[in-house]
């Protein structure tokens, strides 16, 4: 399965080690699952981690490394405003030029979408509990 996870997904992964953002991410890491990502999305993780969590250049630089080597990566071409949110709007362009099949998130304006363009939203518990592939 192809997915893509926001920006709360990587975060909580990150600063909670062991809790269930981290069980999805290693979904990705033994490859039962393919992360896609774009410079836009890395850009905000990286940006909240540096902001709200004190997080130095190098911890940065070695979070985006790995996650460089672990994802694919996309250019979106098509700039959406389907969100209010404009980082929201970034996830979702991210998911379509990734052709993902899923989107994981946390954030309830982009959980009340619901299916974008056949890409599925879904919480974190929802792909956790109901993903079997």
């Amino acid at each position: 399965m192809r997915v893509v996870f926001d920006t709360n997904i990587f975060v909580s992964a990150l600063t909670l080690p062991g809790g269930r953002a981290d069980q999805a991410l290693t979904r990705v890491v033994d490859g039962t699952d393919r992360l896609i990502l774009s410079k836009p999305v890395i850009d905000e993780l990286l940006s909240v981690l540096a902001r709200k969590f004190s997080r130095d250049p190098e911890e940065l630089a070695r979070v985006a490394v790995w996650l460089a080597d672990l994802a694919e990566w996309v250019r979106p071409v098509q700039q959406l405003a389907v969100a209010a949110d404009d980082a929201d709007n970034r996830i979702l362009e991210c998911a379509l030029a990734g052709r993902a099949d899923m989107i994981i998130t946390g954030d309830k304006s982009l959980l009340q979408i619901g299916t974008f363009q056949g890409i599925r939203i879904a919480t974190l518990r929802d792909y956790l509990s109901h993903h079997t592939e």
